[in-house]
C-alpha cells in the first residue's frame, strides 16, 4: 500500500461546498481507499491505496465527492516524497518560511504567464513561482494580501490551493 495526501480545493470556505470530515472519510474509504485521515476542515486527506497512478486517484476521489455530495472539486493527490519535495524547495529563509503560503498548482503555468506575473513588485508580498507550486510569503498576512490564492489563478490561469507551513508540516509528519 502506498501513501499519498490529496487536497481538496475550495471546499468549506464561507459556508459553501461544504463537507464534514466525517462523511467524507466516509465515502472515501466506500470508494476503495483505505486508512482515510482527514487534517482540519480546509480539504486534507491523508490514504491509502494499491494504486500508483496519481491521476486515475484525483480521479477517483473527484468522483465520488460529486457522486455523495453533488458539486464538483478540484483534487490534487501528492506523494509524501513529492510534497516532502515541493516543501523543501521553499526558497525563503526559515524565519519567513514559517509564515509563508504554499500554492499547490494543479496544472502547470504558460511560460509567457509566469515571466508576466513574476515581474510583479507588490509591497511586503515576496513570492516565487516554479512549475507546481507558488511559494508565497505576506509581511502584512496572507487575509490582507493581494497576491492571493485567487491572485495568482486569474493571472496564470491555473487551478491552485493554498496552504500555510504549519499545515503542510502536519500532513507530512501524518504521512510517517
Amino acid at each position: 500500500m502506498n501513501i499519498y495526501i490529496a487536497f481538496l480545493r475550495g471546499i468549506n470556505v464561507s459556508g459553501k461546498n461544504k463537507i464534514p470530515m466525517a462523511a467524507l472519510r466516509e465515502v472515501l474509504a466506500s470508494s476503495g481507499l483505505e486508512q482515510v485521515q482527514t487534517y482540519i476542515q480546509s480539504g486534507n486527506v491523508i490514504f491509502q491505496s494499491s494504486e500508483d497512478n496519481l491521476e486515475v486517484l484525483e480521479n477517483q476521489i473527484h468522483q465520488a465527492i460529486k457522486n455523495h455530495f453533488s458539486f464538483e472539486i478540484p483534487v490534487l493527490v501528492k506523494t509524501p516524497k513529492l510534497l516532502q519535495e515541493l516543501f523543501d524547495a521553499c526558497p525563503f529563509p526559515q524565519d519567513k518560511k514559517e509564515n509563508s503560503y504554499f500554492m499547490l498548482m494543479f496544472n502547470v503555468p504558460e511560460l509567457a504567464l509566469v515571466a508576466e506575473v513574476s515581474k510583479l513588485n507588490v509591497p511586503n508580498e515576496t513570492f516565487s513561482i516554479t512549475n507546481d507550486c507558488i511559494y508565497f510569503h505576506s509581511a502584512i498576512g496572507y487575509g490582507k494580501a493581494k497576491c492571493n490564492n485567487n491572485f495568482f489563478e486569474r493571472k496564470l490561469k491555473i487551478t491552485a490551493t493554498a496552504r500555510n507551513y504549519k499545515t503542510m508540516m502536519k500532513l507530512l509528519e501524518l504521512c510517517e
